[in-house]
């Protein structure tokens, strides 16, 4: 077994603090990645505090994670040690159902393994990012650009894959209007993408003060959400809706806004389900979509495409003795646009 630091929740809404484990051993096909940089994602918030229930404890956050590979098993073929690797929201998953067949394993069918906050297939609790090692078998490794910084690839692993993912399944691209509900982690991601795509993209917020940096994120319009003649005017003209919020809202006052057979793609868990008109969806041949992340064919290809394009995460870099003040942060939603662990400070 390999000795590990880290930071665990020690219970649900107890404060995070230093957690020494164990980590299994470099098996044949595993890497072993010196962790540099773990992006911190609002579902860390949810499960550390057992928000969507049957968290495990204690519980090592992270999902979005880079760094170092230092050493491979004896039948590693995809990796070699020195080189940058990233780990995503799932390190395994059943390998052999038709989702996983077709490249799909955020759908297995048996239920994928979390990089945190799950059991592997020996049914011992799974430790994510917040520490300065994991291992993890090549088949569930992706392979990272040293074109651009590290700390800004990090939240790619997860805010980036789940905006990207369902851009690519509806095939959004040039002559598509896309609307983005909120401009936060997963929100700014979502602007960058699809107009790096060829989208005409506009943002939906309540917050004025956000126009400034939406269109710097690449944005070409803003609609204050509680404007009624900005709503009004918009009604009916998009194509897509990228719906990125958490917290609870009206779906049906976003759905207006689309137009015929114009869908909305929702990649935020409220708390509570919302209500739903069908007349919304009927009269204009409306459609409401889910999108989890993506696979690992797919994510490897996002990050690809994100080095050709030079797209990454805006961030503030934390150490990780500060993990508990940008949680509340995070909850008040001041962070633009992510906050990245620089896990040398461990």
């Amino acid at each position: 077994m390999i000795p590990v630091k880290g930071y665990a929740a020690p219970q649900a809404k107890i404060p995070l603090g230093p957690f020494k484990f164990e980590r299994r051993d470099v098996g044949p096909h595993d890497v072993q990645i010196e962790i540099a940089y773990c992006g911190v994602c609002h579902s860390d918030i949810h499960q550390v505090r057992d928000e969507w229930g049957g968290s495990i404890f204690p519980m090592v956050p992270g999902h979005e994670i880079v760094g170092k590979i230092t050493a491979i098993g004896s039948q590693v073929t995809k990796f070699k040690v020195g080189e940058t690797a990233g780990i995503g929201c799932f390190v395994d998953s059943c390998r052999h159902c038709p989702s996983c067949l077709a490249g799909l394993e955020q759908y297995c069918d048996v239920g994928m393994i979390g990089t945190y906050n799950g059991r592997d297939k020996e049914g011992q609790p799974t430790y994510g990012g917040y520490s300065n090692q994991i291992i993890v078998d090549e088949n569930y490794t992706l392979h990272v650009s040293d074109k651009l910084p590290l700390a800004g690839v990090a939240p790619l692993l997860c805010a980036g894959i789940t905006t990207y993912s369902p851009l690519r399944e509806w095939k959004v691209g040039k002559g598509h209007k896309v609307g983005v509900v909120g401009l936060g982690g997963l929100g700014h991601m979502a602007v960058k993408l699809a107009a790096s795509m060829g989208a005409e993209v506009t943002v939906l917020s309540t917050s004025a003060s956000k126009e400034v940096d939406a269109t710097k994120l690449g944005a070409h319009h803003f609609v204050v959400t509680t404007d009624e003649a900005q709503v009004k005017q918009i009604a009916g003209t998009l194509d897509f809706i990228i719906n990125t919020i958490s917290a609870q809202h009206e779906y049906n006052f976003y759905l207006q806004m689309l137009k015929l057979d114009g869908t909305m793609i929702l990649v935020g868990v409220p708390p509570e389900a919302p209500q739903l008109a069908a007349f919304n969806l009927i009269i204009k041949r409306r459609r409401i979509a889910g999108s989890l992340i993506g696979g690992i064919k797919e994510t490897q290809e996002m990050l690809d495409y994100c080095a050709e394009h030079n797209i990454t995460s805006d961030v503030e870099v934390i150490n990780i003795d500060y993990i508990n003040e940008a949680y509340e942060r995070m909850i008040k939603g001041d962070v633009r646009y992510r906050f990245v662990i620089d896990m040398a400070s461990l």
